[in-house]
């Protein structure tokens, strides 16, 4: 199942890598329907578009929902570079996704474990699945480099 996990994680690396060309922060997301079929791909786009909620999750969510015209995206699964922060876990639990797969840990604002972990306070009416790590090394080092560019 890794590999699985780690094919899409690279559809969602791709992404980022395009956030970075366009000198945003390199995050990518891809959400796969139940079937394993992409719904959307999108990357972080704040400073294009000049919109604090353009990350690539609040995107990849928007085009999903549009695609099949329903906001919840039940048993759909989301890949993002990074974890989730809270603004995009609220949307992911309001969108009910069923799995979340992530690749590196975000200290300073992960909603999944590292600052807050959402996925399994149960006062919320949605929990999904979360599989983090996946291509971990790869994401970070992705995220590290942007960072270290800039400094």
């Amino acid at each position: 199942m890794d590999s699985i996990h780690e094919q899409y994680m690279q559809l969602a690396l791709d992404e980022a890598l395009l956030a970075q060309q366009m000198d945003e922060v390199p995050v990518g997301a891809v959400l796969l329907d139940a079937s394993g079929q992409v719904l959307a791909s999108a990357h972080n786009e704040t400073i294009t578009r000049c919109d604090p909620s353009a990350h690539a999750e609040i995107l990849v969510l928007r085009g999903a929902a549009e695609q099949i015209q329903n906001y919840r995206l039940l048993a759909c699964t989301l890949y993002v570079t990074v974890e989730p922060c809270v603004m995009c876990m609220g949307a992911i639990i309001h969108a009910r996704v069923g799995q979340v797969v992530f690749g590196a840990p975000d200290p300073k604002w992960g909603a999944l474990g590292s600052l807050y972990d959402f996925a399994r306070d149960r006062r919320f009416n949605h929990q999904p699945e979360i599989i983090p790590g996946i291509c971990a090394e790869q994401c970070r080092k992705l995220m590290r480099g942007f960072f270290a560019d800039r400094r």
